[in-house]
């Protein structure tokens, strides 16, 4: 039975019985939408749900092309915003995501890699783009001035805001707009956290949200990365006075107490008074400006308040709350909050799983008579419509309207005729994908070149909606809960029948991470599956247990990586989800416009799951002890009941469920890797710490404090992951000795990320050994779990954390899954559509865990891996030839038979040494993963390791499962 079933019977039946009418209700309103001919194919994103971006009768959808000279095809990614001037007649888009256009090399062209306003006339449908505005960059902020002349756009880590005017003409079509220069400074130096004593130069300061006073002379900017607002005076264009949130720079009697740090959006009520919404202390701040700026109060949420609004008469603010999948309503006569509704979905449709988060509400806006509320749910890709009561204190969802993927902001016509949404990306498709003539193809901008990497791949969109009808509103919501798999989640009495089995049998999960390859690069030379040898970077001679494992267990051709980079990635791969703060923050991040990697429980580069103050930082920071007090994670998911703040990860669902677990690896301090400025030592590198009683882990999250093995060194570049695994054996090795083996092991194996060549140890130096000693520490793990007695319960299971440091013909997101032990079918290919999301609700089914979030809560498990017949197994790690060449302390070389790869049989030695690589990468920085330009780094992988041969520039995403050994055959003809 399904641990879903927490609450009362009665109350489980009447949920049932409630959804099961909704269900019928909106199935009768579906034939009546077949009868309006009306169609919607879904599209699969690598969530695991579905979008259905145009499904609204009348709606369309237009990506935003900037129109950059010379690339009339590049769109624009990642809109946060929009904003309709006071008259409705013109909308404007703000972008803050990646938007970086890369050179033949992969770096970035920083002339053409900006954010954009972009400009459109509403009053023809659909709207007509006037405009697109470059500006260097941007984070959310952007607010018309009252009399609709003039509009302001934050400048993200430029620390400034940008002013536009209308150009004077009497004809609205010609009308132009154009920035009134100097931008306005804000004066900030760098940004909070740790630093160096130089002064904190490794943070930058960010605008954020801004607002204007309603007599157009003031306005009132979120400096995100310094916990206060700036007021701006507008005829002047200076700031006149600067707040700091936070408690203890207010009073010193609240020291070390948390508040108003990270703040994100700002509202002006009249001229006097302003609303901040704190996303890590959950708080909404009141700012009373009659005088100095000073704060009056401090509303406390539940969520994460993010993006707010007034109503016209401004006795009501509205909040979105992510972590609550909420909006919050406040009373500004007496600021307190009114109440709280859930934007997920009408009441009763979610049944047992209400409690589950994922969500994502991400803006809002109000219909032009007030009772109706818009708001933008990223998470399951839609639009929550509310009706709210006569006195705005209270209200429902009536509906969902579906949207394209991740929508992130919502306008609404001045006659409320009409939705305006604004969405995140776009399905990537193959990188490279289809490569068109006119795009990219001058001499030293190839084809071959043209903007594959994944975060140029995923496109921004603005979409039109019509205001549904009721009964249109009722087939819309049907579809949205099809796209996200409720209302009710399907019975599948064989599946249910295998994984009760399974959870009999299975008593430990051991769930390995490594670092960012397609399924192409690994096993694109593998004999059956959907591989493309031409992509195969790594092929069988420098990954033998990679291969072998496919092989000999089940070879999983069509499976996704739910996160596009690292950032992301490691959310999806340990919460299945991530939180709106990190899907709005890492695209920036690695497009390096300031926002900080706060992910894998660092903020700010500090430790804020560390035990004590002296542990937040290793480095130097001003104010320490008043810098993020308290263990909140701005980035972290919150489990499904009401006091599981932070707590919405794997570790956290097997702790709740009483089971035990053991980190190797995951969420730990990267920094104590490197020496300080001030001249702190490092943590040094030792093959064997437990032996010298040298700590090198450092957990960044309170609750893998206890539960973290000292002595298994995380991420680091220099240290190959052969010493990890014999970390890993020596606690194995006691676990079996005393019968407690965990029943969850969280193992991570990172060094098929690459980096820091010249400084390596063991000689395993190159890209070739890095990933043959990744692959052979995979193989190990297998190995020794085979030959022990915990080979009957133990399942493993080896994921990618993203696959974006390579090219797939058939999605971005592809990549490699490895499933073995006991019950795993052998010799199989199972080509059906799974992702992290499927593995993770997988693990928690066999164990006996309760889902993490919306998203496993209605996924279904990877049924066609298990067999119940195929219980015995065994396996023994191949040793890549080429790790042979390093020092590593390896078995005697055995002679094996020659593998079917071509020339690359007799690979035995890397094609370039360290030093090579290092000039390759100079300027790189490997401390922390993906801290580098990932897109030139793809290029590096590729020309070093494919020599002469072109990048590839056509893919079509065909199916390459048939006449396999044709293919490679003709394949490895063509490298004699």
């Amino acid at each position: 039975m399904d641990n879903l079933s927490l609450a009362s019977s009665g109350s489980a039946l009447t949920s049932r019985i409630f959804a099961v009418v909704i269900l019928c209700i909106l199935l009768l309103c579906l034939s009546r939408a077949e009868a309006q001919k009306k169609t919607a194919t879904p599209e699969r994103v690598p969530t695991g749900m579905s979008i259905t971006p145009t499904a609204a009768l009348g709606s369309t959808l237009q990506f935003l092309n900037p129109d950059l000279p010379g690339m009339p095809e590049y769109l624009a990614d990642h809109p946060i915003a929009t904003a309709l001037s006071p008259d409705g007649n013109t909308l404007l888009v703000l972008t803050s995501g990646y938007n970086r256009v890369s050179d033949i090399k992969g770096k970035s062209i920083s002339a053409l890699s900006n954010e954009y306003v972009f400009i459109y006339d509403v009053t023809h449908n659909p709207p007509v783009k006037r405009q697109a505005l470059p500006i260097p960059n941007t984070y959310m902020g952007m607010a018309w001035a009252p009399d609709g002349k003039t509009f302001f756009v934050s400048g993200g880590m430029e620390d400034n805001v940008h002013i536009f005017t209308q150009d004077q003409s009497p004809d609205q079509n010609e009308a132009r707009w154009s920035e009134s220069l100097p931008a306005i400074s804000l004066g900030h130096k760098y940004g909070l956290g740790n630093g160096d004593e130089e002064g904190n130069r490794n943070n930058k300061p960010i605008a954020a949200g801004l607002t204007v006073s309603a007599d157009g002379t003031r306005l009132l900017v979120a400096n995100n990365a310094n916990d206060s607002v700036s007021l701006v005076d507008l005829v002047q264009r200076k700031v006149i006075a600067e707040l700091d949130l936070r408690p203890g720079k207010n009073d010193p009697a609240q020291k070390e107490v948390p508040g108003g740090e990270y703040p994100y959006d700002v509202v002006f009520k009249g001229n006097d008074k302003a609303y901040v919404s704190s996303l890590r202390d959950r708080e909404i701040v009141v700012i009373d400006l009659r005088a100095a700026p000073a704060i009056t109060a401090r509303i406390k949420t539940r969520g994460q308040p993010g993006k707010m609004i007034l109503n016209p008469a401004q006795t009501v603010l509205f909040a979105v709350a992510d972590n609550s999948d909420s909006v919050v309503l406040v009373d500004t006569g007496k600021d307190r909050v009114l109440s709280e509704i859930k934007t997920t979905a009408p009441t009763g449709m979610l049944s047992a799983r209400s409690n589950f988060k994922g969500a994502n509400p991400t803006g809002l806006a109000l219909s032009p008579n007030d009772r109706t509320l818009y708001v933008t749910n990223g998470g399951t890709n839609s639009v929550a419509v509310i009706h709210l009561d006569r006195e705005l204190d209270e209200g429902r969802v009536r509906g969902l309207i579906p949207t394209a993927w991740y929508p992130n902001a919502v306008s609404v016509s001045r006659d409320g005729k009409f939705l305006y949404v604004v969405n995140a990306k776009s399905i990537p498709g193959p990188n490279p994908g289809n490569c068109r003539k006119d795009f990219a193809t001058t001499g030293d901008r190839p084809c071959a070149l043209a903007q594959q990497y994944v975060w140029q791949l995923e496109k921004g969109s603005l979409t039109t909606i019509p205001r549904p009808a009721p009964e249109a509103l009722k087939i819309l919501t049907l579809q949205v809960a099809r796209n996200n798999h409720f209302p009710l989640p399907a019975k599948h009495p064989e599946s249910d029948a295998l994984f009760a089995f399974l959870h009999s049998k299975i008593h430990h999960v051991i769930y390995i991470i490594k670092e960012n390859r397609t399924y192409d690069q690994l096993l694109g030379d593998l004999e059956k599956g959907n591989g493309d040898p031409r992509l195969a970077l790594f092929p069988e001679p420098l990954a033998p247990n990679h291969h072998a494992i496919a092989r000999q267990f089940v070879t999983l051709d069509n499976f996704y990586d739910s996160g596009e980079v690292s950032g992301i990635g490691w959310n999806w791969s340990t919460a299945a989800r991530a939180t709106d703060y990190v899907e709005r923050t890492i695209p920036m991040n690695y497009a390096d416009r300031g926002i900080g990697y706060d992910v894998e429980g660092m903020n700010r580069g500090i430790n804020i799951g560390a035990p004590r103050a002296e542990d937040h930082t290793h480095g130097e920071a001003e104010d320490q002890d008043d810098q993020l007090p308290g263990p909140a994670d701005v980035a972290a998911p919150d489990g499904p009941e009401e006091d599981e703040t932070g707590a919405g990860y794997l570790w956290d669902s097997a702790l709740r469920a009483k089971l035990t677990v053991r980190n190797y690896g995951f969420f730990a301090n990267l920094a104590h890797y490197s020496a300080t400025p001030n001249g702190g030592p490092a943590v040094p590198l030792l093959h064997d710490p437990a032996a010298a009683g040298v700590r090198v882990a450092f957990p960044t999250n309170v609750r893998l404090q206890d539960i973290t093995d000292p002595y298994f060194r995380s991420f680091d570049m220099r240290f190959a992951d052969y010493w990890r695994f014999k970390e890993w054996e020596r606690e194995f090795d006691g676990y079996v000795k005393n019968n407690n083996l965990p029943n969850l092991e969280l193992l991570r194996l990172p060094h098929d990320h690459f980096g820091n060549f010249s400084e390596a140890q063991d000689g395993v130096n190159t890209v070739e050994t890095m990933m043959a000693d990744n692959d052979y520490a995979v193989g190990l793990v297998l190995e020794k779990v085979a030959h022990s007695k915990y080979a009957r319960d133990t399942l493993i299971f080896v994921i990618e954390d993203d696959a974006q440091n390579g090219a797939d013909h058939v999605d971005a997101h592809r990549s490699i899954a490895l499933i073995a032990g006991p019950y795993v079918k052998q010799g199989a290919v199972v080509s059906r559509y799974y992702t992290t999301v499927s593995l993770l609700r997988t693990i928690e089914k066999v164990l006996g865990m309760k889902p993490l979030g919306l998203y496993d809560a209605f996924e279904s498990p990877m049924t066609e891996v298990f067999s119940t017949k195929q219980r015995s197994w065994t396996y023994t790690a191949a040793v890549p030839k080429i790790l042979y060449s390093t020092q590593l302390p390896l078995p005697a070389p055995e002679p094996r038979p020659q593998q079917k790869s071509g020339d690359l049989a007799s690979w035995s030695a890397p094609m370039h040494d360290a030093a090579y690589w290092s000039e390759q990468t100079k300027g790189f920085d490997f401390s922390v993963e993906d801290k580098l330009d990932t897109d030139r780094f793809n290029q590096i992988l590729w020309n070093g390791l494919k020599g002469e041969d072109p990048y590839p520039s056509e893919r079509d995403g065909r199916d390459l499962r048939e006449n396999r050994p044709a293919l490679l055959r003709e394949f490895n003809k063509s490298k004699d």
